[in-house]
């Protein structure tokens, strides 16, 4: 049913009609509260075009008193009344101009951050769905083509719509019989504008989603462009970027094409009728009807109507391309949170740190599952080191208890407490984690601890350091010590150095429970040495769950998760596994634990 439904062009019509009042109907929403400011400014507006729709009824008078008559007192009259109605409508309109462009302003901003907030919201399923250069472009590129329709193409339709129904009432007023033949002309130009709006608003979108992909290739040139680089890729990547730019070309020249027939149909239609005006205006002129002064009017008149409906063909245009942005930036906003906090959860208390997985399953997409009957316990302050081959689920296990997902079957109790039932910040604030990808912002040295407690302390940040090994190289070799930039994602510090500002931001944190993701591997032994000791004092009193790469993090660590294909297969302690000659563990122990000492070559992190 739902196929024939779409087959159907009259159905499919009225139903992208509908979408369009909607999508309008939603966005005059953000202007509501604003709506004192919006009658100030269109009271404006309506002063300002109804002064301009004075100048031809002076002409009129110039024409029909002043030069027939040769009244030079009438005609200083009318330039002194000209002069104070200009003077007038420049003063409204510069009121209204500034009015309409502050609640403009106001509602973009307004949307921005709506949209910036509600992407905060949403988990890291839409992240991973969604790529980077989409998300960016609907902020950026959206936005901004609705802000060119909300601040500046609402002042010209509103003054163009103002001064078409302004100049057809005294049209009417001038000569109504020759005002309903240059009407009959309206109802074409209004199916035609109809109709080729809805192609012009898919066009639109088109063009839009190509932007979006272009704008992904190039945040993931910029991203990995050592890796571009290193193998000689630059010819490929800008072979992709054309691609997406010449898709955005060929959207673009749709929607072109689609103005370039609407735009020659209107103005046709509007300048036609000044022809017709000027044959039966003289017709009515000569037969007595209508005065020599009345027909200059009329046609001046005749102009303010076709102007406007011939700049209405391209305001109509960039109104639907404006709509089909507004589509994307309400797809977004509707998109439902995957995590989100229970009407009735709790705020969780401070927590002692016992994390005990109930049966748990879970999946991404598909049916299959990705974790599989998952039980264990990890107590307070234990060490918890996860252990086994790539695509194992060691990543997806961790991910799950700050609640980055939820499971599809069984339960994470943290002290006690489902962490479905209680928010999702009062979890989160008691979770730390340093990931194997060590991400810092582009600020200082210093704002960068600060992000793992924003109203710690000059004395607390350094303190945090100092426990990462991290004070000493920040005062000693960076040039401006704790104000020093680091880059894009850190860029202008080593690989050791990034490292441990991102322990120190854990330290701030002060978690009850850390989440770790080893990675030494890059490291000179000086600074892997100074990483593991920094980490060995952000577990220190932590459950701590580690994705372990080191022979000595599994040593050490209090309990042993092995998994296999979604399972855990064995758990217990290092000495515990290693009696059990028929284990995976025992088996990967043998095969590279008692030679290089080093899990790395085995087991991959890249789940």
């Amino acid at each position: 049913m739902g196929r024939q439904y779409e087959s159907d062009p009259d159905a499919k019509a009225k139903r992208l009609n509908r979408e369009s009042l909607h999508t309008f109907g939603r966005l005059l929403k953000y202007v509501r509260p604003y709506r004192k400011q919006m009658i100030f400014s269109i009271t404006l507006l309506l002063f300002s075009t109804l002064l301009g729709l004075v100048l031809p009824l002076v002409v009129q008078n110039l024409v029909d008193v002043v030069l027939i008559d040769k009244n030079l007192t009438r005609l200083n009259q009318l330039a002194i009344g000209l002069f104070v109605v200009f003077i007038l409508q420049a003063l409204f309109s510069f009121g209204h101009r500034l009015t309409l462009a502050f609640v403009g302003e106001k509602v973009i901003a307004t949307i921005r951050v709506q949209i910036y907030t509600h992407l905060q919201s949403l988990s890291l399923k839409y992240f991973a769905d969604h790529r980077t250069g989409e998300v960016v472009s609907r902020l950026t590129n959206d936005v901004s083509l609705l802000q060119t329709a909300v601040t500046d193409n609402m002042v010209a339709l509103l003054r163009q719509a103002i001064t078409l129904v302004g100049a057809a009432v005294l049209l009417f007023w001038l000569n109504w019989r020759l005002t309903l033949i240059i009407l009959t002309g309206i109802p074409i130009i209004s199916l035609t504008m109809v109709a080729l709006g809805r192609q012009i608003r898919k066009a639109a979108k088109a063009v839009q989603d190509a932007l979006a992909e272009a704008a992904n290739v190039v945040e993931e040139t910029v991203s990995g462009i050592r890796i571009v680089k290193s193998f000689v890729r630059e010819a490929h990547e800008i072979g992709r970027f054309s691609a997406r730019v010449n898709d955005t070309y060929e959207a673009a020249m749709w929607r072109a094409k689609i103005g370039a027939v609407l735009g020659p149909i209107i103005g046709f239609m509007a300048f036609a009728s000044i022809t017709l005006t000027l044959w039966f205006g003289s017709i009515e002129v000569i037969e007595g009807r209508l005065s020599a002064g009345g027909l200059v009017a009329y046609l001046v008149y005749t102009m303010m109507v076709a102007a406007p409906i011939a700049s209405l063909a391209g305001l109509y245009a960039q109104f639907q391309s404006a709509l089909g942005a507004t589509e994307r930036l309400f797809e977004l906003l509707d998109t439902v949170p995957d995590i989100a906090d229970r009407p009735d959860a709790t705020v969780l208390p401070p927590v002692a740190g016992r994390v005990a997985f109930d049966e748990v399953d879970f999946d991404y997409v598909t049916a299959v599952p990705i974790l599989k009957q998952v039980s264990f316990v990890a107590e307070p302050g234990q060490v918890v080191a996860l252990v086994g081959p790539s695509g194992a689920g060691k990543s997806t296990l961790v991910n799950l208890i700050p609640r980055f997902y939820d499971v599809g079957n069984g339960r994470i109790l943290i002290d006690g407490c489902d962490v479905r039932e209680v928010t999702v910040q009062s979890l989160r604030r008691q979770i730390g984690i340093v990931p194997q990808e060590t991400i810092l912002f582009s600020d200082t040295v210093l704002e960068n601890i600060r992000y793992g407690n924003l109203e710690a302390t000059q004395a607390e940040i350094e303190a945090a350091a100092r426990a990462a090994n991290a004070h000493d190289f920040i005062i000693n070799d960076l040039p401006d010590g704790y104000q020093t930039m680091v880059g894009e994602r850190g860029v202008k510090l080593s690989g050791g150095q990034r490292q441990r500002v991102a322990i120190a931001r854990a330290i701030l944190k002060d978690p009850r429970i850390l989440i770790l993701d080893e990675a030494t591997s890059s490291l000179d032994s000086e600074s892997e040495s100074l990483v593991q000791e920094a980490l060995e004092r952000l577990m220190n009193g932590r459950t701590s769950f580690v994705i372990a790469h080191r022979l000595s993090t599994v040593i050490n660590a209090d309990w042993v998760l092995v998994l296999d294909q979604g399972r855990v297969v064995e758990q217990g302690t290092h000495s515990q596994l290693l009696q059990n000659p028929d284990g995976l563990y025992y088996r990967l122990y043998q095969m590279q634990f008692s030679t290089s000492g080093d899990w790395r070559s085995e087991i991959d992190l890249s789940n």
